[in-house]
């Protein structure tokens, strides 16, 4: 049953040490015409595959600026809770601004799944990518 099928790729991005990076529209382009996927699934949603949390968020953004038969969404932890997880540390000091900075992630975000996010007001750490060479779970 194709209408309640829930697709997770990940965007189609250069390798994590590529010295040439890619525009969003350009992740977009390879990302939602170079698969062999069938327009009768309802949402696809896409990992984050290592990029930073405002890279990730750009991608998805031109994914749904760009012409395509699905809805598109994000299926991706790191993206919305890396900053916060940082920013909280374990100490309940934090929790208020680590709050506040889960709701910016999930803002952008949100604005990404509607073609509207511009990326402004990031933080600096938010732009780190979150590629670990190696990393194994």
């Amino acid at each position: 049953m194709f209408e309640g099928i829930l697709l997770k790729p990940s965007m189609v991005t250069p390798g994590a040490q590529c010295k040439e990076k890619a525009t969003p529209k350009k992740v977009a382009e390879y990302t939602l015409t170079k698969r062999r996927i069938s327009p009768s699934l309802p949402t696809i949603m896409f990992l984050s595959s290592g990029q930073s949390e405002v890279e990730a968020t750009l991608n998805l953004n031109a994914m749904n600026q760009a012409p395509n038969p699905w809805h598109v969404s994000f299926s991706y932890a790191r993206p919305l809770q890396n900053t916060c997880l940082k920013t909280w540390g374990g100490r309940s000091e934090n929790v208020k601004v680590a709050q506040d900075a889960l709701l910016v992630r999930a803002k952008a975000n949100s604005l990404a799944q509607l073609g509207k996010y511009t990326g402004e007001e990031e933080s600096d750490d938010s732009k780190k990518g979150m590629f670990v060479k190696g990393y194994v779970y």
